[in-house]
């Protein structure tokens, strides 16, 4: 029987909000690997996206194109622990409709 214990969570940020977001994670004890915890790796990239009528957008206009360098935070998690790590997630993300991918990860390490 598969073992889903665990899922990799990929967060989109700007870079002006990784302290906190880690700090964030630390606080459920996201990324925790073995004796290691707070493990993370982010890149650079560039987030592309159209705010519609009615949001209230951290940066961009309503109906205009916007492209800004962000971060794309990884990380593992336990599957049990998701619930809590949204949350912790978004009460620290700037974003009105933060990106947030969950993958169930079927293995981790060796």
């Amino acid at each position: 029987m598969p073992d889903f214990s665990y899922c990799k969570l990929e967060i989109f940020i700007p870079e002006t909000h990784l302290e906190p977001l880690r700090q964030a994670l630390l606080s459920v004890d996201a990324g925790h690997i073995g004796n290691y915890d707070g493990c993370l790796s982010y890149s650079r990239v560039t987030g592309c996206w159209r705010p519609l009528e009615g949001t209230n957008p951290y940066i961009g206009s309503q109906g205009e194109f916007c492209a800004e360098p962000e971060l794309k935070v990884e990380l593992t998690c336990r599957t049990e622990r998701v619930k809590e790590t949204l949350k912790a997630i978004k009460a620290v993300h700037p974003y009105e409709e933060p990106v947030i991918n969950v993958i169930p990860l079927y293995r981790t390490g060796l």
